[in-house]
């Protein structure tokens, strides 16, 4: 890998001879001006408070995203305005990085592959992850076959396949579009037969189909895959509605056994998954305990924003440390802390504006995050509100006043 044409101050005698390992080292001893540069292929939240991470490190962030003036750009060093899969712009966002990461699945893998061999740079985590994690169903058939404990699925072709689905899973079956799909879009409950044919033209497109789940909670587990090195956050709680994240529970209200089997398969899905970086990872906790996946995410992932208040380093500059391949720091809880996500209370999109956040800039031991997005749409993400609690506090007090917040502040246009 060729770094000394990126940075002028790396410019060594000695630095074609040193390996990549020996040139990752020096990085990781000499901090040096300018550091050095993280391309991030994805400018939306995630970007953002990937740069925010990465500033105190001594690291720079450029980011590729096609929305002008993106959620990231205010704190990046710069911003590339082209497509996720606009390949030309990808090689520049590639030249002006040491290694390339991406905050959406959106990216295009086989772009970041080539782009990656060509030019010498790294991705992390690998393309060949995203091209895993893009379908559905090859996510599933790998984890299955890699012995990770998932709830029984299959393929389907037509309204009949669901059909049949139903008949061996039993009712309500889960039908998902096997590639797109964020914040629950593509899954649809197929509740009778009756509604197969409906809910396959809903999700127009490939579709795979999950025996239903009857879960006593959703888990999730942040886990950190790095050089030689791996790190999982304290496992947090999750509550959806309508499939989108509205808040996170942390530490989890789960048994000693739970959370220590969703730690151990968190590590056996780290050793299917190519490549460093962090690795959002969901799990239904059924009421006998069993812990079965749901789906993953290679980056950052919403389950994770508490840990920025609430653990001794974020999910966001483990992501940072582990895609350089730096060492990773300390994943241990500060104290218990809920965190819950401020989502578009409007029917149409208008343009950006919370009221009410000094509600929220008064209480002790809460943080606004507000992502910088121009315009409200209905259950936009458009910020999340954490709360830790004190010494004398535990998690529900911390998930009381978050909900409180959370209900104080609303969208409006003026």
């Amino acid at each position: 890998m060729v770094w000394q044409h990126r940075h002028a101050a790396r410019e060594l005698p000695d630095w074609e001879s040193l390996s990549v390992a020996d040139r990752n080292r020096r990085l990781m001893t000499t901090l040096e001006t300018p550091g050095p540069t993280l391309g991030v292929v994805g400018g939306g939240q995630l970007g953002r408070m990937l740069a925010e991470a990465a500033g105190p490190l001594g690291v720079e962030v450029i980011v590729l995203d096609p929305t002008p003036d993106c959620p990231a750009a205010p704190v990046a060093r710069d911003q590339i305005v082209a497509g996720f899969d606009d390949e030309n712009e990808i090689r520049e966002l590639a030249d002006r990085a040491d290694v390339l990461t991406f905050e959406i699945e959106l990216a295009d893998q086989t772009v970041l592959e080539r782009v990656s061999e060509d030019e010498g740079v790294p991705v992390h985590p690998r393309p060949a992850t995203l091209e895993t994690i893009h379908d559905k169903l090859v996510q599933k058939r790998e984890l299955r076959d890699a012995g990770i404990p998932v709830p029984p699925f299959r393929a389907v072709e037509d309204a009949g396949d669901v059909r049949t689905a139903i008949d061996d899973y039993g009712a309500p079956v889960m039908l998902k579009a096997r590639t797109g799909g964020y914040d629950g879009r593509g899954n649809v409950p197929v509740e009778s037969k009756a509604e197969a044919e409906a809910a396959l033209e809903s999700v127009a497109g490939p579709a795979m189909v999950e025996a239903f789940v009857d879960f006593e909670r959703e888990i999730s587990a942040i886990a950190v895959k790095g050089d030689d090195e791996t790190a999982i956050f304290p496992i947090g709680e999750n509550v959806h509605e309508d499939e989108i994240l509205r808040e996170t529970i942390v530490p989890a209200r789960s048994s000693e056994a739970a959370t220590a089997r969703v730690r151990e398969v968190a590590e056996d899905v780290l050793e299917v998954m190519d490549g460093r970086g962090v690795y959002g990872i969901e799990f239904f906790e059924t009421d006998d305990g069993e812990i079965l996946l749901n789906e993953i995410a290679p980056r950052p992932h919403n389950s994770g924003h508490w840990t920025i208040e609430g653990a001794v380093s974020s999910q966001f500059e483990q992501h940072v440390r582990a895609v350089l391949g730096w060492p990773l720091s300390s994943t241990a809880l500060r104290s218990p802390t809920a965190s819950t996500n401020l989502l578009g209370d409007v029917e149409t999109e208008r343009p950006a504006a919370l009221s009410n956040v000094d509600r929220i800039l008064e209480t002790s031991r809460a943080h606004l995050h507000w992502y910088g997005k121009r315009e409200t749409r209905p259950l936009r993400k458009m910020g999340h509100v954490t709360v830790t609690a004190s010494d004398e506090e535990t998690r529900e007090d911390a998930l009381e006043t978050a909900r409180e917040l959370r209900s104080a502040v609303t969208f409006t246009e003026e």
